[in-house]
């Protein structure tokens, strides 16, 4: 790709990331293209369809998490590092508005959502097994439990009006319930 069509293509996923967690799923293309600095041809080079652009957000933010769990493997405090890793998952899920359940099985690529979901339990795995190493998470616990807490939490608090701070505080409390008795 050209550097011109590059920066179009990251300006676009900018724009349409910051439109996502404002108005939905359902934020107006020619809205992501004019905040992006492009025309809608421009938009539409990139992302020939509503439903390609979604695909392209969610698997850069999904990149961006497990990018965070790679920095947090290293952190010597094991569940500190958990922990942290959580949050940003919660904030993910919370900003995205609808956009999981856009990319349900049955529109656009059918693959995208396994792997995504793949990407998520590994990163998530490294560092739920090193916590448990440290115990300070009780045995019991999956990251496919942790995953489904953090999600359900999102979905429960995604239309509040401080959705991100009420998801932090409910995540806060269910993380203090995993915790070794």
């Amino acid at each position: 790709m050209r550097a011109d069509a590059r920066r179009n293509y990251e300006r676009i996923l900018a724009a349409a990331g910051a439109a996502i967690a404002q108005h939905g799923v359902e934020a107006s293309l020619e809205e992501i293209a004019r905040h992006a600095g492009v025309g809608s041809a421009t938009l539409h080079r990139h992302f020939p369809s509503r439903q390609a652009l979604l695909e392209a957000v969610f698997r850069d933010r999904v990149e961006t998490l497990c990018a965070k769990a790679r920095d947090l493997a290293t952190e010597p405090d094991r569940e500190a590092a958990l922990v942290t890793w959580l949050h940003a998952v919660g904030a993910h899920a919370v900003t995205n508005k609808g956009l999981g359940a856009a990319l349900m099985p049955g529109a656009g690529d059918p693959t995208l959502g396994d792997t995504c979901h793949t990407l998520i339990v590994n990163a998530g795995s490294e560092l739920l097994a090193r916590a448990h190493q440290a115990h300070a998470v009780r045995p019991e616990v999956t990251i496919t439990q942790l995953l489904k807490l953090v999600g359900a939490i999102a979905l429960a608090t995604e239309h509040d009006s401080d959705g991100a701070a009420e998801t932090d505080r409910l995540l806060t409390l269910v993380i203090d319930g995993v915790r070794p008795r």
